[in-house]
């Protein structure tokens, strides 16, 4: 059993506390999805206004769906296409404020308003998407960014 403290008091707290909780999750496990499936649980456990978190794996040069926690989500995205295949295909952070307003927005949960996608990238090769959707515009700030890209780097030696 895992038992981890994170404070929820400030951001920057949070997501220090966050990562230190993944690395201990992931340190010793040798398997992708395991610790896709623990990332995703903590962050849904930890992170407040979310409606879905998870991965999507890039598979046959297109991504599809992986560990997640919340609603059934679209299984295949195509690179480009979309918040999650524009982080894919620019291999950059990308934090939409409201998806309503994304060219090209995938609407996997109609509920959603916010998303943040954060690329995985080892030695410069993608090897997938976390993302994290909200049901509140602009739930998704910079120090969230920073915060989630942190996890994804310490999840790329992991998975």
């Amino acid at each position: 059993m895992y038992a981890f403290t994170v404070d929820t008091s400030a951001k920057a707290e949070l997501y220090r506390d966050l990562l230190s909780a993944l690395d201990a999750l992931t340190a010793d496990e040798p398997d992708a999805i395991a610790n896709m499936a623990n990332a995703a649980a903590l962050i849904w456990q930890y992170l407040p206004d979310l409606n879905w978190a998870g991965f999507y794996r890039l598979a046959a040069g297109e991504l599809v769906l992986g560990p997640f926690q919340g609603k059934p989500a679209c299984i295949r995205i195509a690179i480009g296409s979309g918040v999650c295949g524009a982080a894919a295909a620019t291999l950059t952070t990308q934090r939409v404020d409201d998806v309503h307003g994304f060219p090209g927005h995938i609407a996997c949960d109609a509920d959603s308003r916010s998303e943040l996608v954060v690329p995985i990238q080892r030695d410069g090769v993608l090897l997938g998407v976390l993302d994290l959707d909200s049901p509140i515009a602009a739930r998704f700030d910079a120090v969230d960014a920073a915060g989630v890209e942190a996890l994804a780097g310490l999840l790329s030696a992991r998975i």
